[in-house]
């Protein structure tokens, strides 16, 4: 199969930005989407599914047959739109087995109901580290890459194309923070290293973008670009240099605006709690926890 019979098409979420992935086969037709967002306006408490409509859109414009919707992990930054994507294109939801650490330590966090088991059942599957699968003649290989939370993963498409979600930025924003509960930058760290060992050309795919002033959004970079101008871990960078400026940094951060709602949501496979008594759902404010 000829590599560039497999097309990329991203989809930046201003208000997060967050960039989500439809990956496609231009003559097979078969798709999955990768890291969907769902609008969440934090002040009214209310969602709208616009962003992730997009997306939708964009799918049955091209006659796409979506497979999977993928999450890297989950996302402290935004809502995951994985069940709207699913209800209205298709497709299995997967994360990484290790989700099932992070949905511990937030039911704990939350203190949630005692029927939320935190045993992954939300999600369609669990990907195992070194996991292969295939989508028509796309060939996926997942990688786990903890550090930034346990349960992040990368994917791997035909060995030449890496969605790395938050554990890498572009160059000159550098590496995710690990600060949040079950974060390392030691492991981090080794997480990178094994995504630098791909072949230099492999291009790199990152979930977020925050471009220093005069540099429009981008979504996409190399190995090669990483390993000579990453501002964190370019070649030569040792482990514990970088675990000095990670936990320096990550110390002066604030936290992000919607991890409160997003984790609670991203946890369930981006589903909402279930009702309370009135009908209604509610989403937890917990105090002094993070």
């Amino acid at each position: 199969m000829a590599t560039d019979a497999v097309q990329v098409r991203a989809f930046l979420d201003d208000d997060s930005e967050t960039f989500s992935y439809v990956l496609y086969h231009e003559t097979e037709r078969q798709a999955v989407v990768i890291d969907p967002v769902l609008d969440f306006d934090y002040k009214s408490g209310r969602t709208h599914t616009n962003g992730a409509k997009r997306l939708v859109d964009f799918v049955k414009a091209e006659n796409l047959s979506v497979a999977w919707v993928l999450e890297t992990h989950a996302h402290a930054d935004h809502l995951s739109a994985a069940p709207f994507v699913k209800e209205q294109v298709g497709g299995k939801i997967g994360i990484g087995e290790h989700i099932k650490d992070v949905q511990q330590i937030f039911k704990d966090v939350f203190n949630l109901e005692k029927e939320f088991l935190p045993n992954g059942h939300q999600f369609d599957h669990l990907f195992t580290d070194g996991e292969t699968f295939q989508v028509g003649s796309m060939h996926f290989e997942v990688m786990h890459t903890p550090g930034h939370t346990p349960a992040d993963l990368c994917y791997i498409v035909n060995g030449n194309k890496v969605f790395v979600g938050d554990t890498l930025f572009m160059p000159d924003v550098g590496t995710a923070r690990c600060d949040f509960p079950g974060g390392s930058a030691t492991t981090l760290y080794r997480s990178i290293k094994k995504i630098l060992a791909l072949p230099e050309a492999t291009e790199i795919y990152i979930c977020h973008d925050y471009p220093p002033e005069g540099r429009e959004h981008e979504y996409k970079t190399t190995v090669a670009a990483q390993r000579r101008h990453s501002k964190h871990v370019h070649d030569g960078v040792s482990e514990s240099e970088f675990v000095r400026m990670r936990e320096e940094r990550d110390a002066t951060l604030e936290m992000p605006r919607l991890i409160l709602p997003s984790i609670q949501v991203n946890i369930r496979a981006g589903n909402m709690p279930p009702a309370d008594a009135d009908g209604k759902v509610y989403l937890k404010l917990p105090i002094n926890q993070l």
